[in-house]
Parts: structure tokens; sequence; C-alpha cells
């Protein structure tokens, strides 16, 4: 099979790469340049995709003994990823980057082309697993990333290659020392790639300029305090909301309205749900018949929760089984069919418009 390996620099591509070279794959290897100012993307274990990177991921394809290439997709990456993030933000929703980058760069603009230059497949060195083309969670649930991956088509996923999915994060790097690269003990990258120093608020304040509003407190009506932008608060958020309450419980953030720049806060009484509407769902296999029972995961991080699942005009209607707090709209209501024998079935994923 003729392969694409997308190589980021990091060590979880650079094993993956090598054993599609090892299945016997014609492999070429390419790396993303997405941003226009590389040299700031990167910053220790933060951002990724920086001139480093790139020379990493050149420096495994030249011992692996593949061709290789830089394919620059910063405009596509600004506008299907950047721009959609603080659209997203500046609509009230928390918007997950990762998820958008996997639907539209890794297996929209770069299978698309792979597959317009004569190639089967792209591999990636995402944490995953496809077994009989239905994709799975991987071995390692602590570096599963079947999550951001939900968002796949089966067209999608038949294109697409997870050699890491069987294994753990620590023999990827036993993986990577075993055959002398470099990058065998380079450190993961981790929060937004195009934020490195990870000041979200920041970043949104310099793309959206300040735009106060007020803190009111959902129980009484009142303004607690002043904001300098609702797009630097996310639902279900705690810390940094600036305001001292007098009964010293902890408030959490339960809603945000954009028009008004109105952020509202609670008590963790308020702040748990147990019902999620969401948007139009994508399945990465056969739509399932609804309703059903399932488990949902609301967050990349979040412990997945038995629920029921049902169809209502806008999109999926999630019933938790348990109480929830920081379901946020924007993010994917990830849902999964558990199965410990061969792994959980990935069922696919729906954007939360609303909890309550």
């Amino acid at each position: 099979m003729r392969v694409l390996a997308a190589m980021s620099g990091g060590v979880d591509s650079a094993v993956a790469a090598a054993l599609a070279v090892d299945a016997g794959h014609d492999v070429t290897g390419v790396h993303l340049a997405l941003s226009p100012d590389r040299q700031t993307l990167r910053s220790g274990a933060r951002g990724c995709c920086s001139v480093e990177d790139a020379h990493d991921a050149r420096r495994v394809a030249d011992e692996l003994g593949i061709p290789f290439y830089v394919w620059d997709l910063a405009e596509r990456f600004a506008a299907d990823v950047v721009e959609d993030f603080v659209a997203e933000y500046a609509a009230g929703r928390t918007p997950n980057p990762c998820l958008r980058c996997n639907e539209k760069i890794k297996f929209s603009a770069v299978l698309d082309r792979a597959r317009a230059l004569g190639f089967d497949a792209v591999v990636t060195g995402h944490h995953a697993r496809l077994a009989e083309g239905q994709l799975r969670r991987s071995v390692d649930a602590a570096k599963d990333q079947s999550y951001v991956l939900a968002v796949l088509t089966p067209t999608q996923l038949a294109g697409a290659v997870f050699p890491l999915g069987s294994m753990t994060k620590e023999r990827v790097r036993e993986i990577a020392a075993e055959r002398g690269f470099a990058v065998a003990t380079k450190a993961d990258s981790h929060d937004i790639c195009f934020i490195p120093d990870g000041d979200t608020r920041g970043f949104l304040a310099r793309r959206l300029g300040e735009q106060p509003g007020p803190l009111v407190d959902a129980t009484t009506g009142e303004t607690v305090g002043q904001h300098s932008g609702a797009y630097g608060f996310t639902v279900g958020q705690r810390r940094g909301l600036g305001v001292s309450a007098g009964d010293q419980r902890p408030r959490y953030v339960l809603g945000i309205e954009p028009v008004t720049r109105t952020v509202t806060i609670g008590t963790a009484d308020l702040a748990g749900v147990t019902e999620v509407r969401t948007g139009v769902p994508t399945w990465t296999g056969p739509a399932p018949v609804l309703p059903l029972r399932a488990e949902v995961q609301l967050r990349a991080h979040a412990a997945p929760v038995p629920c029921s699942v049902d169809a209502v005009p806008e999109g999926l209607v999630v019933v938790l089984d348990e109480v929830q707090r920081g379901v946020a709209p924007g993010q994917s209501a990830v849902l999964y069919l558990p199965d410990a024998a061969r792994g959980d079935l990935v069922l696919g994923q729906a954007a939360v418009l609303r909890a309550g």
C-alpha cells in the first residue's frame, strides 16, 4: 500500500512512520507547516509545527530512508482552525481546535491531496485503533485520542492508519529509543499549538479587543463584578472569575451571553446538568438505531458517563445517568459503546448546543 506518513516531528509520528515501513508499505513522509511564522510555535513542550519540528521529522525520514516533503497549509489552518476558534469564543462557545484540525486539515486537506497524488492512506501517530474499519479507543487509556477523531466520517477513516493504538506511550518511546531516534525523549506537545505561551485569554483579547460586561449572580440576579471580555470564560470555569463571595462557597461559570456580554455565575449545586442537547451528529460508521444506551464523553479529558441517546429535530438529546459540571456549548459530545474485550467502539460525535 502506498501511504503518506504525517510527521509532526514528535515521537508518536516518528514511530508510526517506522511501523508503516516495517509493514512493507511504500511510505512518504510529510510535515505540515501550519503557521506563517513557525519560529514562534514551540516553547519547550508547548506548541508544535515549528522549524525545529520540521528538522526533527526530516531527520527521522532520512533514518528510515523515505522521501520527505513539507506542505505549507498555513492559510488553510488559519481559516479553518484559528479563525474558527476565535469565532466560537466570540459567540460564547468553547471549541476544541484539535478536533477541528483533524476534521479540516489532517483528514480533509491532507487526505484529499494524498489521494489526488495516488496515495492509498494517511498514517498518523494518533493513539486510537481501527478494527475492521471501526474506530475504537487506544489500549493506553491515558493517551487515548479517539475523542478528537470522532468527527471523522467512514470515508475519512477508510483512508487512515493508526499504528500506535495497540500499544502504550511507554512502548512507543521504547521503540524510538531502540531505533536510535533523537525524538525518543522529546517532550509531548500540549495545550493549543497556535497559542504557545498557553495564555488563551490573552490571545483572544488581542484578536477581539476589550469587550467589558457584567458578572451576574444566578441566584440573586445582581451584578457582582465586571469582566473585560466574555470570551475569556468557559462554562464550568471556577478560577479567575475575579469575584469574592461572602458565603465563601466557590462560584462557577454557568452561562455566557455574548450579545449582552453577560457572564452568569453560581454555586456548584447550580452547575450540574443531567441533559445535553447537541447539533446534527457525525457518525464514524452506519448511523445507529435511536434511542440507544451508550457512554458519552463531554470533554477531551473527561471520564465517560453512561447515558441514553435519542434524536430530536436539531440533533440529539443525551440524558446522563450522573450529574456533570462544566458541559460547555461548542465542545463535542462523543458517544461510545463500551466493549472491554475489543476496546470501546466510537459511534460518533455532535457539538453541544446547550446543557441543563
